[in-house]
C-alpha cells in the first residue's frame, strides 16, 4: 500500500489544522458510530486504483439521508473543511482523493431505491445505489436501466462522473439518463434540479450542471433516472479483423448506414490474448469487435446479417452468432473482465488504465497511430473501447516501482491525450478528469475553462467541494 499523504488533522498548520480537529469532533458528536479516523478505513476513501498517488481525508463520514449529507456539509463549511463525495470508489482519475484533507462523504449506506413509476418509464434512487441493483429490483416490470461501465458503480457517482459504457452507442450516457437530482450544494441547502417530465423549458438545465461535476459543485444525494422497456430480442456475436483498422472502419460504417446497434466494442489482439487466458475463451488473437443488437426478432435477424455483410467488405468475419442467453453473458462477462484480463498478461505489474473519445470519422486513425506509438515504445498495452461512439481505452501495463518506466507511461498518455483532442475529441470520454487529465483541460476547452471557473467560484467561493479535480490551477 502507497504511504498515506496525511494523518488526521496535520494536513496543513495553524489555524486550518485547529480547524479540522474542531470539525471532526463536532461529527463525531453528531455520528459517533459513522464518523471513522482509523488510518485504514482512510486510506480506503482515498485513491486506490491506478497509478495516482493515494491522499486519504482526515475523517469519513457514513451517511444515510439527504438531511445528514447536508448537516454534515454545514458542519464542514463552518470549519472551512473540504469535503469529498464517495460512492464505492470506481473511479480511475483521483477523484475521491483530499489533497487538501477534509471529509470524504461516504454515500453507500443511502442504497434505497424510493420509487418506480412503470407508465412513465423512470425511478428515483438514492445516490448509494449500484446499476446491478437497481437493474436487479426492476427486473419483473420489464424495465432495464442501460448505461453500464462495467464496473459495479453507484448511480450517483455515475451521474457524478458523467459515466456511460457498453450500451452508449444506443441508450446515450447519464446525461442522456438523468432527468433530476436532489444536490446538497457547499453552503449545506438541499435543491432539487429537474423532475419527471420528459422536458421542460423552464430556465437554467440545471441537472446537466451537476452532471459530470465530479463533486466539485455539490453532493448528489437522490437521482430521477430515465428507464428502458426490454428488448423482445437479443443477438450478439463476435467478428474477427485482420487489423484494428479495418475494424474501426467497420465500426464507423455500421453507425454510418444507422444500423441501431445496442453495443460494439472493440478488443485489439492483445486484449483477445489476455480474455482467452483470464475468461478461458478460445478466440483467435486477432482484433475483434464484439456485438449486441435489440429489438424484435425479424429485426435484430435483419441487423446481423446487414452487419455481416459490412465487415465482409472490409475484410472481417465471419460473425459468429450467440443467440444464446447463456453465450451472450460469458462473451460479456469477459468484455467486462478486460482489466483483470489485462492484468493476466503480466500480473507482477500494475494497470495504468486510460481513456479518450474522438468523432467516429477519426476513430480508425487515432486507434492505428495510438497502437503504432504503443509498438514504438514497446509498451504492453491492451486496446479495448466503446468504438461505437468513438471512445477507446488503453491499459499500459508498468511496474510502478520503476520511475522510469512510469515517465514514459505518463509521456504516452500525454500524446494519447493530445492526439485525441487535435482530432476533434476530447482527453475522456468517460473517466473522467479528476486529478489525472487536469493538464489537457485549457487545451481541450481554451477560454471557455475560465467560464468553468466563474460557475465553480460563483457556486463554491471557498472552494470546499472536491477540491483539487477538473480545474488546473490558473
Amino acid at each position: 500500500m502507497p504511504e498515506l499523504a496525511n494523518a488526521p488533522g496535520t494536513v496543513q498548520s495553524g489555524d486550518t489544522q485547529t480547524g479540522i480537529a474542531a470539525v471532526i469532533a463536532q461529527l463525531k458528536e453528531r455520528f459517533p458510530d459513522r464518523c471513522a479516523t482509523s488510518a485504514a478505513l482512510r486510506e480506503q476513501h482515498g485513491h486506490t486504483t491506478t497509478w495516482l498517488q493515494n491522499q486519504p481525508p482526515d475523517a469519513v463520514v457514513f451517511a444515510e439521508t439527504t438531511e445528514e449529507v447536508a448537516e454534515t456539509v454545514r458542519i464542514c463549511a463552518r470549519g472551512k473543511v473540504p469535503v469529498i463525495p464517495f460512492g464505492t470508489g470506481s473511479s480511475l482519475e483521483g477523484h475521491v482523493n483530499a489533497p487538501l484533507g477534509g471529509v470524504s462523504i461516504d454515500l453507500s449506506r443511502m442504497n434505497a431505491i424510493l420509487d418506480v413509476n412503470d407508465a412513465d418509464l423512470d425511478c428515483r434512487v438514492q445516490a448509494g445505489v449500484t446499476r446491478k441493483q437497481l437493474n436487479s429490483y426492476i427486473r419483473d416490470t420489464g424495465l432495464f436501466f442501460p448505461i453500464d461501465p462495467g464496473a459495479d458503480a453507484s448511480l450517483g457517482g455515475m451521474a457524478a462522473t458523467r459515466a456511460s459504457g457498453t450500451n452508449a452507442v444506443r441508450y446515450g450516457t447519464m446525461k442522456d439518463a438523468v432527468l433530476g437530482l436532489t444536490v446538497v450544494t457547499p453552503d449545506g441547502r438541499i435543491i432539487r434540479t429537474g423532475g419527471r417530465a420528459k422536458k421542460s423549458s423552464a430556465g437554467y438545465d440545471l441537472t446537466r450542471l451537476y452532471v459530470g461535476s465530479e463533486g466539485t459543485l455539490g453532493v448528489i444525494t437522490e437521482l430521477t433516472l430515465r428507464l428502458h422497456g426490454q428488448p423482445e430480442a437479443i443477438s450478439g456475436g463476435i467478428c474477427p479483423f485482420p487489423d484494428v483498422a479495418s475494424a474501426c472502419q467497420a465500426v464507423s460504417m455500421t453507425i454510418q448506414m444507422g444500423l441501431p446497434v445496442a453495443r460494439i466494442e472493440l478488443l485489439d489482439e492483445v486484449q483477445v490474448r489476455g480474455c482467452n487466458i483470464y475468461s478461458k475463451l478460445n478466440l483467435a488473437e486477432t482484433p475483434t469487435l464484439f456485438l449486441e443488437f435489440h429489438g424484435s426478432e425479424a429485426g435484430v435477424k435483419e441487423q446481423s446479417e446487414m452487419f455481416s455483410e459490412i465487415a465482409a467488405e472490409l475484410g472481417g468475419g465471419p460473425f459468429e452468432w450467440a443467440t444464446a442467453a447463456e453465450d451472450r453473458t460469458r462473451l460479456w462477462a469477459a468484455r467486462h473482465d478486460a482489466y483483470w484480463a489485462g492484468k493476466a498478461l503480466k500480473p507482477d505489474a500494475q494497470i495504468m488504465v486510460t481513456d479518450v473519445c474522438v468523432p467516429i470519422s477519426k476513430l480508425a486513425d487515432c486507434v492505428t497511430e495510438t497502437a503504432e506509438d504503443i509498438r514504438a515504445h514497446g509498451f504492453l498495452a491492451p486496446i479495448v473501447g466503446h468504438v461505437g461512439d468513438g471512445n477507446f481505452h488503453v491499459q499500459v501495463l508498468v511496474d510502478f516501482n520503476d520511475p522510469e518506466a512510469v515517465r514514459e507511461t505518463e509521456k504516452f498518455v500525454e500524446r494519447l491525450s493530445l492526439r485525441a483532442i487535435d482530432m476533434g475529441g476530447t482527453c475522456t470520454g468517460e473517466h473522467g478528469v479528476g486529478q489525472g487529465k487536469q493538464k489537457y483541460m485549457a487545451r481541450e476547452h481554451g477560454e471557455a475553462l475560465d467560464v468553468m471557473r466563474a460557475v465553480k467560484q460563483a457556486l463554491d467561493p471557498d472552494n470546499l467541494m472536491n477540491p483539487g479535480k477538473i480545474l488546473p490551477q490558473s
